[in-house]
């Protein structure tokens, strides 16, 4: 989709206008996750972030706080034991 935005010169003067479009686009996929109408997942998508890790550093560049609660930690915490086992596993 393309839209067209009428602004001000005031603004336009801190802006590098052959970046604009992307800056545009890198605030507003950060407002829509600070808002949590988009994931962190989807974040790295639109823009086309190669890993969760550039996401995160993404999103911790432009002081949008991970969104990560208790149910990550239980999803991070059952992965650290499966990896646990099998890594007990493959050593036996």
């Amino acid at each position: 989709m393309q839209i067209t935005l009428d602004l001000p010169e005031e603004l336009l003067q801190y802006f590098d206008l052959d970046d604009l479009s992307r800056e545009i686009l890198e605030a507003l996929a950060v407002q829509a996750y600070q808002t949590e109408k988009i994931t962190s997942t989807q974040v790295g998508r639109i823009l086309g972030l190669p890993s969760r890790w550039a996401v995160d550093s993404f999103l911790k560049q432009h002081h949008a706080d991970l969104h990560y609660d208790e149910a990550d930690l239980n999803s991070d915490r059952e992965t650290l034991r499966q990896l646990r086992t099998k890594r007990a596993n493959s050593t036996s």
